[in-house]
């Protein structure tokens, strides 16, 4: 199978996967046992306390009667006691699925009865529970680890026959005691359950859910009891994690948490292209040229032309056939057919394994995933020579101009004037853009085209502004700052960002596919390997999928996070994303996102690493059928993966975010040969994804020189109709290739000043600053009160003779200057 015959991904990016989805990538499939565990806790005691009725029987206020009891039931001092009133919460949270016939159901009274827990407090209740499973020692110094498992192995558990000494080493790793279920399991579920329903709008809400819902979001985001956002709780868990003191924590829970409740705080990508435009607005901005998520919805992915086999094989059967004259057309498509045909035989399989050296990818060309678009020129020569009997509706339809407006620097403007005034005056007039004496009318015009399109962006402001502030802290007086959730955010996490950056990377590393495992690496799986080794061959297919699928979602949640935080703070200040940015160029994140695509990607994205039956909430309510290892073989019938797509585009998106405009993170990328790893990802039709790739490819190609250009044609025409433009921006020619290293250093070292500068400014509060006011009057310096230690008064002559007496004034110092 070619990637001629790979077909378009019907995939639409969004904050998150539907709300079932979402729900069930909460569950590992080796927790099936727990939902029957949650019901009989919660029956048992139900029972007991409103026999012979259903909980679908009551009315709100017998439910809220009996919530309020279990919650009394949290204050017990017996740990087990503890643990099975919030199993019983849990199995409320969870939709009540024993009284259900369907899924729709199901997720109906998970939604109604997460609002009737919040509004009774239950949040809070078990947020206390969680700080103190966090600092629980005991259950920290007795948790077990459990062996680590790389993707290589996990895809061998579904033959263990055929593994050999893997599983007598897998073995001696195991766990042979059991440890019971970590409480902190349940927690983080029942907090998950409550934030995402919660979190998910429907119009059928109502007006007491909606008002219910921002206040919820305003406590995570504006903390009043204590004095850090909930957030921040879950970031101080992952470090613990990562540093090996508390490696019981089920770190895929923490991490689903995490990004949820960013997700709800912070808003979705709608949400922050509104809070843009209204950002714009204030300042005084001209508004988008465009709304950015709308023109990537419209695009579709370049693919290849319908008829390039119908010409390779014309191409063969007139080769067959005896030489007759040309005919009318056939001259203008002879080029194109050798140049098509040459390429396709010439393809490599991407399905194929891609281990091959670099050398050799930097010869494959990209052209059956890029080579959709044809100019008009050869458009115009082909379509006379279809034949005639071809409806006209089968034509391609090409879409009319670029999908974005060009956009143009202030720095542009400058630097295009500079090499004017150089080239035509002989010097120069710094940053003038207004003054063009001198300068031929072209030059006029020229000028007046960029200033057409000058875009000035939030960022701008907010550089020009700290500088300001920097040369005039007395002047201007104290920055009004906003006090949003993003504000509140970055402020909490602003002491520890290194630590929660790397320790979110570790975690990325370990769940990556490409990862092998080792030794010294920290540890994923101990919340879905089983307490006992898999011993026939459907429990290691079983076992090997929800290995695979736990770390798929892993991947999936630091991306959607990472980026989350990237373009809020970007948004929030510029300083506060390069902060961010920074951290993470720094923890190799630039490396470790190249090393996650240099894979087979389309096998990644096409991965069946999900049992659609044992998933919640189908598995709560339907029989389950007898698994075979073929039904587990041919998994399910989707396209595609969403959650490995979107983590995908999520990554490329952050890899964009850290590369854009910074030349010595550009130059990492060509230092780590990202061309060919960037031009596999090209072959998934999924426009979003391709026109992320197209972005990383643009920025580097003319450092690759003028041979991968000349063999690379086909990638350059699709960034020229996918990418925006810059004008002036000669990304096509290598210009640039004589830059010094030197230079990129220099540029990180006076970003980083400047962030430690705004930082200091910013954050800092020191109590002695040099531009506190300073009391000159004698009178009120003498008459202050100082506190003195009780037995000073003892000693006071003693002082007294020693550090005034004795020592000599030289009063003729003070007529000499120094």
């Amino acid at each position: 199978q070619g990637s001629v015959d790979c077909p378009n991904l019907e995939f639409e990016y969004g904050d998150a996967d539907g709300h079932g989805a979402e729900l069930a990538e909460l569950y590992s499939y080796t927790e099936e046992p727990e939902l029957s565990h949650n019901r009989r806790c919660f029956e048992e005691d139900f029972h007991t306390q409103v026999p012979d009725r259903r909980w679908l029987e009551l009315d709100r206020a017998q439910q809220k009667a009996y919530v309020m009891r279990l919650l009394d039931g949290l204050e017990v001092v017996n740990r087990d006691k503890r643990l099975r009133v919030a199993r019983a919460i849990l199995y409320l949270a969870q939709g009540v699925f024993g009284d259900c016939d369907n899924e729709g159901d199901v997720l109906h009274w998970s939604r109604h009865n997460s609002f009737l827990l919040y509004q009774l407090g239950t949040f809070s209740a078990f947020l206390e529970l969680l700080n103190m499973e966090i600092e629980n020692s005991q259950a920290c110094s007795s948790a077990l680890r459990k062996p680590a498992i790389s993707l290589a192995d996990s895809t061998e558990l579904r033959y263990p026959l055929g593994l050999g000494g893997l599983w007598d080493n897998l073995w001696g790793q195991w766990p042979h005691t059991c440890l019971p279920c970590c409480p902190c399991r349940v927690l983080l579920s029942v907090m998950y359950l409550l934030v995402e329903n919660i979190r998910v709008e429907q119009e059928t809400d109502p007006p007491e859910w909606k008002t219910c819902r921002e206040t919820f979001r305003m406590e995570l985001s504006f903390p009043v009891h204590t004095e850090e956002p909930f957030a921040l709780l879950l970031f101080t868990m992952v470090t613990k994690f990562c540093s090996g003191h508390a490696p019981h924590f089920p770190m895929k829970k923490v991490l689903l948490l995490l990004w949820k409740v960013l997700l709800f705080t912070l808003g979705g990508f709608e949400a922050l292209q509104a809070m843009k435009v209204r950002r714009r607005e204030e300042l005084g901005l001209p508004p988008l040229p465009e709304d950015s998520i709308q023109v990537v919805r419209g695009m579709r992915a370049a693919s290849p032309p319908t008829y390039a086999i119908e010409l390779v094989e014309q191409q063969q059967q007139q080769q067959q056939q005896p030489q007759q004259p040309p005919k009318r057309g056939h001259r203008s498509r002879r080029p194109l057919m050798k140049q098509d045909s040459l390429d396709i035989y010439n393809e490599r399989d991407p399905f194929k394994n891609d281990e091959g050296g670099v050398d050799e990818e930097e010869n494959d060309d990209v052209d059956s995933g890029l080579e959709g678009e044809l100019d008009l020129m050869e458009r115009d020569a082909i379509i006379p020579a279809m034949p005639a009997q071809r409806p006209p509706i089968e034509r391609v339809s090409f879409p009319k101009g670029l999908p974005w407006a060009p956009k143009v620097r202030q720095k542009d403007i400058e630097h295009f004037l500079e090499a004017s005034r150089n080239k035509f005056i002989g010097f120069t007039l710094g940053q003038d853009t207004e003054t063009l004496i001198g300068l031929p009318r072209p030059i006029h015009e020229s000028v007046k085209t960029l200033k057409q399109h000058k875009y000035v962006s939030i960022s701008d402001i907010q550089i020009k502004n700290e500088e300001e502030l920097e040369k005039c802290p007395m002047s201007l007086g104290e920055e009004e700052v906003q006090e949003t959730p993003c504000e509140v955010l970055y402020r909490a996490m602003l002491y520890n960002l290194p630590q929660y950056m790397i320790a979110l990377l570790k975690i990325l590393l370990a769940a990556a596919p490409t990862s092998k495992a080792k030794t010294d690496s920290i540890n994923i799986l101990a919340d879905v390997l089983p307490e006992e080794m898999p011993i026939t061959v459907l429990q290691s297919m079983k076992l090997g999928i929800d290995v695979n699928r736990h770390k798929e979602i892993i991947v999936k949640s630091i991306s959607a996070l990472l980026l989350l935080l990237l373009k809020h703070f970007k948004l929030n200040h510029i300083y506060q994303f390069e902060y961010v940015s920074q951290h993470l160029v720094f923890a190799n994140c630039i490396p470790l996102i190249l090393k996650f695509f240099n894979q087979n990607i389309m096998s990644y994205i096409t991965a069946k690493n999900s049992i659609s039956v044992l998933d919640y909430p189908h598995c709560t309510v339907c029989d389950l059928p007898e698994l075979t290892a073929e039904s587990l073989e041919a998994g399910d019938n989707n396209q595609f993966c969403w959650r490995n797509l979107f983590s995908c585009i999520n990554l490329l998106r952050i890899l964009n975010k850290l590369t854009k405009w910074k030349h010595s993170r550009t130059m990492m990328l060509v230092v780590f040969k990202s061309a060919p790893i960037l031009k596999r990802a090209l072959k998934v039709k999924q426009a979003m994804m391709q026109l992320y790739v197209l972005k990383l490819l643009k920025i580097q190609t003319k450092y690759l020189g003028r041979q991968w250009r000349k063999s690379n044609m086909k990638t350059m025409s699709a960034i020229y109709q996918k990418v925006r433009h810059r004008m002036n921006d000669d990304w096509a020619y290598g210009n640039d290739i004589d830059a010094r290293p030197w230079d990129f250093q220099a540029e990180e070292c006076t970003l980083r000043a400047n962030i430690e500068a705004f930082n200091s400014r910013r954050y800092d509060k020191p109590q002695d600053s040099e531009f506190a006011p300073v009391d000159n009057c004698l009178q009120s310096v003498l008459g202050q009160r100082l506190e003195l230690p009780e037995d000073f008064h003892y000693s006071y002559e003693l002082w007294l003779e020693r550090e005034v007496f004795s020592q000599p004034i030289r009063w003729e110092e003070l007529l000499h200057c120094q």
